[in-house]
């Protein structure tokens, strides 16, 4: 899998962190984490670059157009949730995503620090 780190995801993560847009939640990502039905709703009223926004990571032999194509969600459309930026971080390691490893583990304490 060619997946590498979504950089402009990465500084959008940043700008919603800095204007408050955040969930210091401690439960499980599974519990927020957007499910098809909720991805698909976000879809009919903003664009696919939007959408990237919101993933850690991009596969590039997926195409661009399609849901596939975008790895390691770390909000729910409105928010960057705490436990998201965990899942993506534990997953990012657990596959050897090093650089996005690394990304989710600064926002992760860009978070912390601004829910203080």
């Amino acid at each position: 899998m060619s997946v590498s780190l979504n950089s402009a995801a990465v500084t959008f993560a940043k700008k919603l962190i800095k204007d408050g847009k955040i969930k210091n939640d401690s439960g499980h990502w599974g519990q927020h984490n957007p499910d098809a039905s909720d991805e698909n709703a976000y879809l009919k009223k903003h664009e696919m670059d939007e959408y990237a926004g919101w993933h850690l990571g991009l596969d590039k032999s997926k195409g661009e157009d399609t849901k596939g194509r975008y790895k390691f969600p770390f909000g729910d459309f409105k928010t960057v949730h705490r436990d998201g930026l965990i899942a993506a971080k534990e997953r990012a390691a657990q596959q050897g995503y090093a650089d996005i490893e690394k990304a989710a583990d600064e926002l992760l304490g860009l978070l912390e620090k601004a829910a203080k």
